[in-house]
């Protein structure tokens, strides 16, 4: 037996077509071992690096090289002082930390500590006149032990001389409020010198105190306080001007409203603009530029966008975000700061922001009618928590990983020559055949996302001897360089194999611990793919149907947007939706060599530790269409395949339900729960209604194709055989089934 190092498909799509398909995985022979102990050849990573698209004028460098950090989420300068101060978690996002001080300098290598609590620091801010009374205000959340938490905006006092430490016992407590998640995170005084703070809607899920579109409590508002000037019960007092002012049933304390979890501000007093980047929920991550007594909206919309469209709104129109990104390219938005300065080109008096989880930096510019310029600027490996200016004036990005760094203009550097032709990314040997390169693996899966009735094959290639971190959980972490490839073929004359021609080639790429994919157009004469443009492309190909009008159908093909790709994706599943455990733990042939694909890529060293158990004792799905297996075991297999994605603890479903195999009927959250969106009109509907498909929404929605439709993405075929699987299912559910 030789080894398995290479594995590669030879197919064409037209003459022996059937043929050649039996020959697909099969594996470059090379050198002799015994078939227990495959050796793995290298797949060298030449071509598929960078980006298609042009390079951004800006890029992220260590500043203070030598200070020691550990989870740092928000930094200042002090003003009068050469002393940068900051927040440094102690862990994650569990553990308290403090505020703690630094020089300003370059070759800065420790900092002190200023002040620690039992509570998560979030954000601080100056008094106007903190150098005459060293007033220092907090916003935290906690304590951190406590089950039920309290936001807290505090005011504390620094020492005006000697080694300016915050006076013991100086806090005096400002305004509290329950706040057990989403909890906001920042304060600022504005021109006015009034106090704001953003607050969040107080939970960890979708709004369900649906506290969003009132003003009769502090959650999920923003707040305008005048601390210069207690009253005799508290130690503020209400600027006259504030919106609701004499409402009654109102809080006097809020400014506008509408939020869900504002994460950052920056109040820019030469504009006498306020800004907010806030964290979305499902899909879509929002900047509002903030006025008075506005409605942003959640949780009945989530920025611009449907959400809970049925709930009681506000008495004020719903104002729509300045600038918002989707999930595909943002997925965690830190607000910023208005840069004011002449070092980096262009970007004077804009509001600078960026993504916790992918690193990516924007600017947005308002003229006070309109958005004039809304750009992304840099593409960085950092967890984004907050950006600040030091005392130079150099725009600096706080990196909860451990960093400070400064925004600098990037070198210029010629253009990555990225692959526009399949047969120039490297993956393979020969395109027109589908052989694939040396170190190309293929794999499979054990349930299929439907793709509109698309065939449909698959490889993987890992770069040099890196490995993959394999866990039982949702998808598996690839090293950076590593490729994922799906080709996807259909039937020219349907219910004939034979008459399969490729329209599509996917690839995802991971490239500085992010995935990016890209999809290429196959020619006419099955040579060779190119390219599609960044937007995507729509086609229509001409089926021969027996079954339709005239013997022929039309079938429209949609080849996603680059930002579509990490739609279904998603952050939540870890990106590589098929790579899992679930999926992957199956018999795979790979030419003269045939085995547990789980065991195959262990023992090709792929993974950076042993299985857990055998292969026997690991979960897989079923295929959902082989009715030999149990009719539950093909059901919960298909939605997990095709709804999975989103339909998780934290990921792009709304409708909170979970679809993952592995979730217990009480973390399902779907066999008898009532819909919290449209019923559709449905009698008397569930998510999925024991014994009454027709009552179920879950099957509405994959039935639908159009607004509505189930999966939201990518098909515009509707899946009869899953059609059927499912209302088998649901009608043999017993009534008990639901919890």
């Amino acid at each position: 037996m030789q080894a398995i190092y290479s594995v590669s498909g030879t197919n064409t799509v037209r003459g022996p077509f059937l043929l050649l398909l039996v020959l697909c995985g099969l594996a470059e022979l090379h050198e002799c071992c015994s078939a227990a102990e495959p050796k793995r050849i290298p797949w060298v990573n030449l071509r598929l690096r960078g980006s298609p698209e042009p390079p951004l004028p800006y890029r992220a460098v260590r500043a203070y090289p030598q200070l020691k950090l550990f989870k740092p989420v928000f930094l200042r300068a002090e003003p009068g002082t050469d002393r940068l101060i900051f927040v440094d978690h102690a862990g994650d996002w569990a553990e308290p930390g403090g505020l703690r001080t630094c020089r300003d300098a370059a070759d800065v290598t420790d900092s002190k500590a200023l002040l620690a609590l039992n509570r998560m620091i979030y954000g601080f801010c100056f008094h106007p006149q903190y150098q005459q009374n060293g007033q220092l205000f907090l916003l935290t959340n906690g304590p951190t032990t406590a089950e039920k938490k309290q936001n807290r905006i505090s005011r504390f006092t620094m020492q005006r001389d000697g080694d300016r430490q915050i006076i013991p016992d100086s806090e005096l407590v400002i305004l509290e409020w329950d706040s057990n998640g989403h909890n906001g995170g920042d304060l600022a005084f504005g021109p006015d010198g009034f106090l704001y703070c953003p607050t969040g809607d107080g939970t960890s899920d979708s709004d369900p105190l649906a506290t969003g579109q009132g003003v009769n409590d502090l959650l999920a508002v923003m707040l305008r306080l005048d601390v210069d000037h207690p009253t005799a019960d508290r130690p503020y007092s209400i600027p006259p001007d504030n919106p609701y002012v004499g409402t009654a049933g109102a809080r006097e304390e809020i400014w506008a409203y509408g939020f869900r979890n504002p994460w950052r501000m920056a109040y820019d007093w030469q504009s006498n603009q306020l800004w907010v980047g806030q964290n979305g929920q499902d899909l879509w991550e929002q900047v509002y530029l903030v006025r008075k007594a506005e409605n942003y909206g959640w949780s009945v919309q989530e920025g611009s966008h449907p959400f809970y469209p049925l709930r009681p709104r506000g008495s004020a129109a719903i104002t729509p975000p300045a600038a918002e990104h989707h999930h595909s390219e943002f997925r965690s938005l830190t607000g910023g700061v208005v840069y004011r300065g002449q070092a980096l080109a262009g970007l004077d008096g804009s509001f600078v922001y960026g993504d916790y989880s992918t690193g990516r930096i924007w600017i947005v510019r308002h003229d006070g009618q309109r958005v004039v310029q809304n750009e992304e600027i840099a593409d960085t490996t950092l967890q984004i928590t907050g950006f600040a200016q030091n005392h130079a004036g150099d725009l600096l990005v706080v990196d909860h990983g451990g960093g400070f760094y400064r925004l600098e203009p990037a070198p210029a550097e010629p253009q990555v020559d990225f692959p526009r032709r399949l047969s120039e990314t490297g993956l393979f040997s020969h395109v027109a055949t589908h052989q694939m390169a040396a170190g190309v693996l293929p794999y499979s899966v054990n349930s299929q996302l439907w793709s509109d009735g698309a065939w449909k094959q698959r490889w993987l290639a890992v770069p040099d001897q890196e490995q993959i971190e394999y866990t039982s959980n949702r998808g598996w972490t690839f090293p950076n360089g590593s490729v994922l490839v799906k080709s996807f073929a259909l039937e020219r004359s349907a219910g004939q194999p034979a008459s399969r021609h490729w329209i599509e080639t996917r690839i995802m790429i991971r490239q500085q611990n992010e995935w990016a994919g890209y999809s290429y157009r196959w020619n006419e004469q099955q040579t060779d793919a190119e390219l599609v443009e960044s937007s995507g492309r729509d086609e229509q190909f001409v089926i021969s149907d027996q079954s339709a009008t005239e013997g022929q159908r039309l079938q429209n093909w949609h080849y996603p947007s680059r930002a579509e790709c990490l739609v279904c994706h998603s952050r939540a599943a870890n990106y590589v939706l098929g790579l899992c455990e679930l999926q992957m733990n199956r018999q795979q042939d790979y030419g003269e060599y045939s085995g547990n694909q789980l065991q195959t890529l262990s023992n090709l060293g792929y993974f950076t530790k042993p299985l857990p158990k055998p292969v026997e004792q690991l979960s897989r799905l079923v295929d959902p269409m082989d009715e030999q297996q149990d009719l539950a075991l093909r059901a919960r297999s298909y939605l997990h395949a095709n709804c999975a994605g989103c339909h998780v603890e934290a990921g792009g479903g709304n409708s909170q339900f979970s679809a993952e195999f592995t979730a217990t009927l009480e973390q399902q959250k779907l066999i008898g729960a009532r819909p919290v969106h449209s019923t559709f009109e449905l009698p008397d509907s569930a998510l999925v209604k024991p014994g009454h498909p027709e009552s179920s929404v879950l099957l509405h929605r994959v039935a639908t194709r159009g607004p509505g439709q189930m999966p939201p993405l990518a098909t515009s075929v509707r899946d009869e055989r899953a059609m059927l699987l499912l209302q088998q299912w649901i009608y043999g559910l017993p009534p008990e089934t639901a919890p």
